[in-house]
C-alpha cells in the first residue's frame, strides 16, 4: 500500500492563497484548536465556495461537498472548470489539513454528455478526467476512486469492462488507473447503506478483497448516512467484519438529523463514540454542519448565528475527555 503523502507547494499561486485566507478564515493564535487536535485519527467536514470562517475551528480534514465531482468540473465537454476546486485546495494547504477527493466514478453528478459516446471515447474520458485533476493536484491526500459502486454505477460502467470475469471489473479499472496516477494518495471506495445491513457489508467486502488481492486499494470508506434509528451494536458488528480486511476504514457523510436539540443529542452520544473509538477507523468526515449549508436540513451542529446546538458542545467536550452530559 503506498499511504506516503506528498505535500507539493509548487502550482497554486499567491493569490489563491491569499484568496483562501479570505474566505476559509485564517487561523489566529487566540484560535481554538480543532476538536479532533492531538487524537491520532482527523474529524473533517465539507467545503464549498461559500465563506466560511469557523471550519478551522472545529475540524482538520477537508473534502469538497461537490466541487469535487466530475459533473461539476466538466459539465462541458472539454471544458474543465476548476475555480471552487483551487479555492477548497488552497484552504486545505493553508490550514496544514489533508484533502480527499470526492470523487471520480459514481453514477450520479455524471457529465450528461458521457453517456451518449461511444464505450471507446467513453473510457478515454474518464480517464482523461483523472489525468487532469492528477496533473492540477499531484498532492491531494485520499480519493474516493468509485462512489457508491453497489448502489449508483455510471452509465459507463460497460465501457470501462462492466462486470467482467471479477463480477467488478469496472471498478478494478477505475482503481488501476488511479493507482497508476496518484503513486502517493490512498485509494479509497465509499458507499452507503454498510454500516446498517450485513447483506451490504458482506457484498462490499467482497468488492474490497477484489481491489486487495490486486494492490489497489489503500482505505475502506463507509458512509455514515441514515444511522439516527441504527442499532449501535449493529454499527459496531459491521465495523468488525471490515476491519478483519486489514485495511483502515474511513467513516464519511456523517450527519444525524433531528429538530429537537435533546434528541439530536441523543444520536450523537450513542452513535459517535462507535465510529471514533473502532480501532480500525483512521477518521470521521461530517458532510456539513452548518444551518441553511447542510443537506438535511435539521442535521445542523452550528445555527443561523453561528450558536453551537448541544450536540456539538458535547462532541467537543467528549474529543477532549470531558464529561458533559
Amino acid at each position: 500500500m503506498s499511504g506516503a503523502r506528498r505535500h507539493a507547494a509548487g502550482h497554486w499561486t499567491l493569490a489563491l492563497l491569499l484568496a483562501a485566507g479570505l474566505w476559509a478564515g485564517t487561523a489566529h493564535a487566540a484560535d481554538p484548536a480543532p476538536l479532533a487536535a492531538g487524537h491520532p485519527k482527523f474529524l473533517g467536514n465539507v467545503l464549498s465556495a461559500k465563506y466560511d470562517p469557523l471550519f478551522a475551528r472545529y475540524w482538520n480534514q477537508v473534502t469538497p461537498e461537490d466541487a469535487g465531482k466530475w459533473l461539476s468540473v466538466e459539465a462541458t465537454r472539454g471544458t474543465m472548470v476548476w475555480g471552487v476546486l483551487d479555492l477548497v485546495f488552497a484552504a486545505a494547504r493553508q490550514q496544514g489539513m489533508p484533502l480527499k477527493q470526492h470523487t471520480f466514478v459514481w453514477g450520479q453528478q455524471e457529465p450528461r454528455w458521457v453517456a451518449g459516446l461511444p464505450p471507446d471515447e467513453q473510457r478515454d474520458a474518464v480517464e482523461g478526467w483523472m489525468r487532469a485533476f492528477a496533473e492540477r493536484y499531484p498532492d491531494v491526500a485520499m480519493i474516493d476512486v468509485v462512489n457508491e459502486p453497489l448502489h449508483a454505477p455510471p452509465s459507463y460502467a460497460e465501457a470501462l469492462g462492466g462486470a467482467g470475469e471479477s463480477g467488478w471489473d469496472w471498478v478494478i479499472w477505475a482503481f488501476a488507473r488511479a493507482r497508476g496516477l496518484f503513486p502517493d494518495a490512498e485509494l479509497l471506495i465509499n458507499d452507503y447503506g454498510i454500516l446498517c445491513c450485513a447483506p451490504n457489508r458482506a457484498r462490499y467486502a467482497e468488492l474490497v478483497a477484489l481491489l486487495q488481492e490486486r494492490g489497489l486499494i489503500d482505505g475502506i470508506g463507509v458512509q455514515a448516512h441514515g444511522l439516527e434509528r441504527v442499532d449501535p451494536a449493529v454499527i459496531a458488528a459491521n465495523l468488525d467484519a471490515l476491519a478483519a480486511l486489514g485495511l483502515p476504514i474511513y467513516v464519511s457523510e456523517l450527519e444525524l438529523e433531528a429538530s429537537d436539540d435533546a434528541e439530536q443529542l441523543a444520536m450523537f452520544q450513542r452513535v459517535f463514540p462507535v465510529l471514533w473509538e473502532h480501532p480500525a477507523v483512521a477518521g470521521v468526515t461530517l458532510w456539513g454542519y452548518r444551518a441553511g449549508s447542510i443537506w438535511k436540513r435539521n442535521a445542523y451542529l452550528v445555527d443561523w448565528f453561528d450558536e453551537e446546538r448541544p450536540a456539538l458542545q458535547w462532541l467537543a467536550a467528549y474529543l477532549r475527555g470531558e464529561a458533559l452530559d
